[in-house]
Formats: C-alpha cells, sequence, structure tokens
C-alpha cells in the first residue's frame, strides 16, 4: 500500500495499444542456477474491463510454484486491518484534521472536496493519511475501480483454487507504519494531491492502464516517478527504502528449486531505486518481458 502510488495514478494522456506479440509488459525474469523469478509490476485496483490480463502474466502465474506479494494476501483479517488503521488513524486527543492540516491547506482541501462531492467533515477526526486514502478509495470506486479486479486479488484467488502458496514481503502494520509514519507536511500533500487528482481520475487511470499494459517504463518513469522524487520523504519511505528491505528476500528465492511470480506495486520496479535495477547493480541480469515470451 503506498498513497498516491498504490495505484499509479500520476499519468498524463493515453498511449496507443500496441498489438498483441510485440508490445513488453510490466513484468520483468530473473533466472537462478535451478528456477526462475518472474517480477510482476501490480496496479491495485482495476476495472472489469481491464481483464484479461496479458497472455504472458497469466503464463508466469501457470509457471510458478509459489507466489510472493507485499503482503501475504491468503491470511489476511480484513477486521483486524480495519481495526488496526483505525487504531492509528483516528485521533483521540481534541485534535482535528482540520488542526493538522491548517486553516489555509484544509480551506483549499474542502473546496476542492466539495467539487468532487466528497464531505471531508465526516473525516474530521482521522490523520491526512487516513483521509486520503478513504478519498482515494471513494473517488476510485465511483468509475468502476475495484480491488477485487486488482492484480493481488486476481492472482491470490487463482492461488487459493490451485493450491499455490503466497508469501509476504511484509506486514500489514509494517506498512501502516509507512503511512503513519509521515510527516504532517506529507501527509497535508498527499490528501491535497489526491484531491486535486479526483478532477482527472478516469483520463489518468485510462492512461495508466495502457502504459501499464504496454510495459512503457520510459513513460512510467517520467511522468509518474518525476511526482514522488519530488518529496524526498515520500520517495524515500514510500518506494526506494522498502525496495532495498526487499532485495534479500527476492534474491533468496534464486537459490530455490521452485520458480516464483513476485507481485508488487508497479512503482516499485522501475527507476534507478526499482527492484530490476538493484538486481543489475548486484550483478543479476534481469529481461523485461514482452506479450509472446514462453
Amino acid at each position: 500500500m503506498k498513497i498516491r502510488l498504490l495505484v499509479l495514478l500520476s499519468l498524463l494522456a493515453p498511449l496507443p495499444l500496441l498489438a498483441d506479440g510485440e508490445h513488453p509488459v510490466s513484468m520483468w525474469l530473473v533466472e537462478g542456477d535451478r528456477n526462475r523469478v518472474y517480477l510482476l509490476g501490480s496496479v491495485h485496483l482495476l476495472r472489469k474491463q481491464d481483464h484479461p490480463l496479458p497472455d504472458v502474466i497469466e503464463a508466469a502465474y501457470a509457471d510458478a510454484e509459489a507466489l510472493v506479494m507485499e503482503l501475504d494476501m491468503d491470511d489476511l483479517d480484513p477486521v483486524a486491518i480495519q481495526a488496526e488503521t483505525n487504531r492509528i488513524g483516528v485521533l483521540r486527543d481534541g485534535r482535528t484534521l482540520a488542526d493538522l492540516m491548517g486553516a489555509g491547506p484544509y480551506a483549499d482541501a474542502a473546496e476542492t472536496a466539495a467539487t468532487l462531492e466528497i464531505p471531508l467533515d465526516l473525516l474530521g477526526s482521522t490523520e491526512p493519511w487516513f483521509a486520503a486514502l478513504t478519498v482515494q478509495q471513494l473517488v476510485l470506486t465511483r468509475i468502476g475501480f475495484n480491488p477485487l479486479y486488482g492484480i493481488e486479488m486476481h492472482m491470490a484467488m487463482k492461488a487459493s483454487q490451485d493450491g499455490k502458496a503466497i508469501e509476504g514481503l511484509e506486514t500489514v502494520e509494517e506498512q501502516l507504519a509507512f503511512l503513519d509514519g509521515l510527516s504532517i507536511d506529507a501527509q497535508r500533500e498527499f490528501l491535497l494531491q489526491v484531491l486535486r487528482d479526483g478532477e482527472t481520475l478516469e483520463t489518468d487511470m485510462d492512461a495508466l492502464i495502457t502504459a501499464w499494459r504496454n510495459g512503457d517504463t520510459a513513460f512510467l518513469e517520467r511522468e509518474m516517478l518525476a511526482e514522488i522524487q519530488a518529496s524526498d520523504e515520500l520517495y524515500e519511505a514510500l518506494l526506494a527504502e522498502r525496495n532495498r528491505r526487499w532485495l534479500a528476500a527476492i534474491t533468496g528465492l534464486l537459490d530455490d528449486d521452485d520458480d516464483y511470480l513476485v507481485v508488487v506495486g508497479a512503482a516499485h520496479l522501475i527507476g534507478d531505486d526499482g527492484v530490476p535495477a538493484l538486481l543489475e547493480a548486484r550483478g543479476i541480469r534481469t529481461q523485461q518481458m514482452r506479450e509472446g515470451d514462453e
């Protein structure tokens, strides 16, 4: 879970969809001595019409004996997750969202929320990161996006049916701590940006899905990473540091006999601090896959 990068919203214009068999996809192959590890960049929420996924992704799932995701998706307790989110994200000391935002930024947030028909006052007892995630989920749901169609849920349901194990790179508590640990300044900017994005969200998401399916890393880096990198705090806490933490677990998979499909947010697989680049820096070759690869 990564604030705005949760669904990679920062995209500007749609790309032409290339014919099947001609385009790369947002997935990389790493080969061990006795196995294969696939690194799949995920969009966490999708629409029904965004399926089926590219054939090469489904083939990687079929080849893998086990899946590794940011979270252990087959061992999550939604009630416990909500309770923990409320525990750290709901204010109980008399302060309000308006207090944490400050008068000027809160007025801007309320004005933009009103244009989106979002009752920001109902989130008055939450921290800005909690409010931002709630707004984001609401706006995405309005235009048909649903985590049930997202890559993780799609793969988790298939794995459950097929009896494939799922492992997690981190816990829910760790992910929530990344958000709750952000400074108020970073949380404030996150909420304001989510609200601003809401006005063009449907067009932006169409562009995202097209770029993701085409595996256009140059476009994603230019239009998405540049914005998150404008905040050193957000970039380090939500992307770069997590990528470095995951590296030992991912490289450890290469010593196994089983093949693995690793599924993480697509932002974690691009740029100089992306997992493929970190692996290459260690002398481990990665190869971006294409539709039609076997």
